[in-house]
């Protein structure tokens, strides 16, 4: 199936993919980034998958999320009848639940489930034994136990579980799908009934929170509630995407690891959450930030694991073919170890947003934050691999610099504006000296355009950001220029592409990638900041027309095929969905931080 043909469902420690044809193909458990229990995403023939839909259908007739929650609801129409599976991961107790129950519609329909399971991405296949009511499997360390009235079949080789039954209407028939490690007691069986109404429930008092009011309730509604997902609960952290290896390039080896939390997302998720009044998960997005960046200056990585962790190694799953044959299939990422200064200034803006937004910063964090000014101080000037995680030549890239300033501006308005102590003045003058290299040597005169890096012939998305982080302002000629130059060379059928992959050989990788959604969201704010409001309205409201049919978006939209690409659902196409809607609508809400720079 396509990307967009998926649906998320999840629990706030890990998460699912739900298929229109009725499959979950891709669950990692205990946690986001722990080993995938179904991973017939990235290889239908070897890996598992979990199917329940009638007998010999195809695609779902229709699907949507229960109002205000993550629970999907998918119905299949015909001649026989209608039937609709209610998917959903309940609030997490001893372990985690995925919740499948069977609704008769109207009429009686013949239902099948085939559960084909396998554990660490597809390799290893469980030894499964049957207990009255109970389907149970175990391979090393991990054990599921699958609940259902159904009488369950088992093939002969022991690979493969299938059932058939009929539902009518008004009938429900469950089954829970449940992982623990091996070596631990069986969890507690949960209630299916009472797990839904416990799901409804905390989904709906969550979306009651929101405060946003405007024109795109729905889409920012939904894009808070994805985020939401995407949060690790019992450590605040929020992961770029549920998925890896998900191309940028069908058939390409442009396949990233995304179920890490990434620096680079830290203002404008906190931004984004503040905005529309969820002031605990921003609190617990920056205690997840200070707690992940405690340590040596020197050692401040771009992202981490879930729980804080830096270590994140590289290896490729080379018995999986990929997503429609995408390999390798990468797990784990090694751009975590990439030299990327402009974290430390997205590091200290996004602790300035929380405290313009009167989220108090504890004194050892101020100590902390000179000390990553203090180590920035010393190699803003040096080459690196820039926000996109180059795998080139490290370069002097334009927009590591002007985080370079950000970091040094917000900690002059720290002590400005906040009274915290600190060498003001040095900073100003850093402040400025960056200022200067930046306009002498990321600026090209000729075409009135900032570049990618300095002595670059090549634009990059991340220049849009400039007047919004308050380097200049958006009245600028140069900001004016560099916008009207991107939107001429980087715009694919009306959609933003980071970089030109082919300008320089920059990254070092062979073939494309898509359009990049969050950078088409900057350029709808950049449009919108630079008086051409029209624009970024209809730019904005065509990136919502991209969303699926339940309002997910992945990284990057492919305007040749006309699908969806990369990781999915994308926390930041998602974040910036909220923010521009906030921008166009002129939003004011309690709580809603200044923007910064501004």
């Amino acid at each position: 199936m396509r990307i967009e043909d998926y649906a998320l469902i999840g629990d706030m420690h890990t998460a699912a993919l739900v298929g229109r044809d009725g499959s979950v193909d891709w669950l990692c458990l205990p946690r986001f980034d722990s080993p995938a229990c179904f991973a017939a995403l990235l290889d239908g023939p070897r890996a598992g998958r979990w199917l329940l839909a009638p007998a010999g259908a195809g695609r779902a007739t229709s699907r949507r999320y229960r109002e205000g929650t993550l629970i999907l609801e998918t119905t299949w129409d015909g001649p026989g009848g209608s039937v609709r599976v209610v998917d959903f991961m309940p609030p997490r107790r001893e372990a985690p639940d995925v919740v499948r129950i069977v609704e008769g519609v109207r009429g009686r329909v013949e239902m099948t489930m085939e559960l084909v399971l396998r554990f660490d991405y597809g390799h290893d296949i469980p030894w499964l034994r049957h207990e009255p009511g109970v389907l149970a499997a175990v391979a090393g360390p991990d054990a599921t136990w699958l609940r259902t009235p159904v009488e369950l079949r088992e093939d002969a080789d022991g690979r493969r579980t299938t059932a058939a039954f009929t539902v009518g209407e008004g009938e429900r028939v469950p089954f829970v799908l449940t992982w623990q490690q091996s070596w631990l007691p069986r969890p507690r069986p949960v209630d299916p009934p009472e797990a839904l109404a416990d799901t409804e429930r905390l989904w709906r008092e969550w979306n009651r929170r929101c405060g946003y009011r405007g024109d795109y309730d729905e889409a920012v509604r939904t894009s808070l509630r994805t985020l939401k997902a995407l949060t690790y609960a019992p450590t605040g952290g929020v992961v770029a995407a549920a998925t890896t290896s998900l191309p940028e390039q069908l058939g390409g080896p442009r396949n990233w690891d995304y179920r890490y939390c990434w620096l680079r997302d830290a203002s404008f998720t906190l931004q984004a959450m503040m905005t529309a009044g969820y002031e605990a998960e921003a609190r617990a997005w920056r205690e997840w930030l200070l707690r992940a960046v405690a340590g040596h200056p020197a050692d401040l990585r771009i992202m981490y694991t879930v729980e804080g962790g830096r270590r994140i190694p590289e290896w490729n799953a080379d018995w999986l073919s990929g997503y429609e044959n995408s390999s390798p299939v990468r797990i784990g990422n090694a751009a975590s170890g990439q030299l990327q200064p402009d974290v430390y200034g997205e590091t200290l803006d996004c602790l300035h947003v929380a405290r313009r937004s009167g989220l108090a910063v504890e004194d050892e964090a101020w100590d902390l934050q000179q000390a990553l000014m203090g180590y920035l101080e010393g190699v803003w000037d040096q080459p690196d691999n820039g926000l996109w995680e180059i795998r080139g030549p490290r370069r002097q890239f334009v927009h590591s610099k002007v985080l370079a300033w950000v970091a040094a501006d917000r900690m002059i308005q720290a002590v400005d504006r906040f009274g915290r102590e600190g060498p003001a003045d040095r900073w100003r003058d850093l402040r400025e000296r960056i200022h200067r290299d930046v306009c002498a040597n990321g600026y090209d005169a000729t075409r009135n355009t900032f570049t990618q890096y300095y002595g670059s012939n090549g634009l990059d998305a991340a220049l849009l950001l400039i007047p919004r982080l308050g380097f200049l302002p958006a009245d600028d000629p140069r900001v004016v220029g560099t916008v009207d130059a991107i939107a001429r060379d980087l715009v694919h059928d009306g959609l933003v592409l980071r970089y030109r992959t082919e300008a320089d050989d920059v990254d070092g990788l062979s073939g494309h990638e898509g359009t990049f959604l969050a950078c088409s969201f900057w350029l709808a704010d950049a449009l919108a900041a630079t008086g051409r409001r029209h624009r970024a309205v209809e730019l904005f409201e065509r990136l919502l027309d991209l969303r699926n049919d339940v309002g997910l978006l992945s990284e990057e939209y492919d305007t040749v095929r006309h699908r969806q690409a990369g990781n999915f659902p994308q926390a930041y196409s998602h974040v910036s969905v909220i923010n521009t809607a906030t921008i166009l609508t002129d939003q004011v809400t309690p709580g809603r931080p200044p923007r910064p720079g501004g």
